[in-house]
């Protein structure tokens, strides 16, 4: 089997790679990325250099690469590619005879607008966080009148708690709006201490495998991360999962309120950075993914080891600046 991973520089991409490590499976790896000093290149089989997903040839590198590699699955590593490839996943799979777990276009825009991801949740009739445009002072009045502060400021695009700001009164709401791209204000939600990332695996609208793990974070990512199970926990990602219908996984990241009920503030519509780690648990979701696609096996909830996981660095050496000579796509 050929498998090829983008963005091998990413948190995402190579965690892609550690979790099909992981696997049982027997496969040939392929990894992409945009600069040739990017660790998770040298972990395959097969290197290439390809443009940002921003360059106007992005799409046309990426199909001269699929005619050249001829993979049997294509696992995408950065959140900017997700879009391109499901615009064009019914293309360029029967094109290439491959098979690309990305979710649909629809899909990808929710998770990607946090302004979305509450009004998914609304209107889904879930429990979810207060969250308004701030062009609206109405709306922010509103907001203040119902819950005080604190409150949060961020991008309606983004990730890794990039610009993401916790405000305690008007003067500091009001100068944070000013300094965030695009912002949204949101509820805050529990406490630090008991943050949660999660994920469901979804096909033909069916969630039937997830898991939940407790995180403390570091420059937002996860860097210890705890097993947590729970019943209720588990019965919401089934819901929410189904709600959404991703094709394959759904990352939610929620916190508790003070009524002890999980509110989801961000959803990832695809792997995670912790899915390595759940690998490590015994919930290798990507494997889950290709034995259900390649060999038709039915997703079943997995026995999960009941760890705790401290996250370290860690080093991948290479010979000479000869072997990062990577070939361009």
């Amino acid at each position: 089997m050929k498998i090829l991973v983008t963005g091998g520089g990413s948190l995402l991409g190579q965690g892609i790679i550690k979790a099909l490590k992981k696997s049982s499976l027997n496969f040939y790896l392929v990894v992409v990325d945009v600069n040739p000093l990017s660790a998770g290149l040298y972990w395959g089989d097969e290197k290439y250099i390809v443009p940002f997903a921003s360059s106007p040839n992005y799409m046309e590198s990426m199909e001269k690469l699929l005619l050249k590699i001829k993979p049997d699955f294509v696992f995408i590593g950065t959140d900017v590619e997700l879009i391109h490839f499901a615009q064009n996943k019914k293309l360029l799979e029967k094109k290439y005879k491959t098979k690309i777990v990305v979710s649909n276009e629809k899909v990808i825009k929710i998770a990607d607008d946090k302004f979305k991801t509450s009004e998914f949740f609304k209107i889904n009739g879930f429990n979810y966080p207060i969250t308004v445009d701030p062009s609206n002072p109405i709306e922010i009045e509103n907001l203040i009148s119902k819950k005080g502060f604190p409150l949060i400021v961020k991008p309606r695009v983004g990730g890794r708690s990039f610009q993401v700001s916790k405000v305690e009164d008007k003067r500091s709401l009001e100068l944070k709006i000013k300094e965030t791209n695009s912002p949204i204000v949101q509820e805050f939600i529990g406490s630090d201490s008991y943050e949660y990332t999660a994920s469901g695996l979804c096909f033909d609208g069916v969630c039937n495998a997830s898991i939940v793990l407790r995180r403390d974070l570091k420059d937002g990512n996860t860097f210890r991360a705890f097993y947590t199970n729970n019943e209720n926990f588990n019965l919401k990602i089934k819901q929410w999962t189904e709600a959404l219908n991703p094709f394959g996984p759904a990352n939610f990241q929620f916190r508790i309120d003070k009524e002890g009920k999980p509110k989801v503030f961000e959803i990832n519509a695809r792997f995670s950075g912790t899915t390595p780690l759940r690998a490590i648990m015994g919930f290798n979701e990507v494997e889950l993914c290709i034995n259900k696609l390649a060999y038709n096996k039915d997703i079943t909830q997995p026995q999960i080891n009941n760890y705790m996981i401290l996250r370290h660095w860690s080093e991948t050496t290479i010979n000479s600046l000869e072997d990062t000579k990577v070939k361009k796509i």
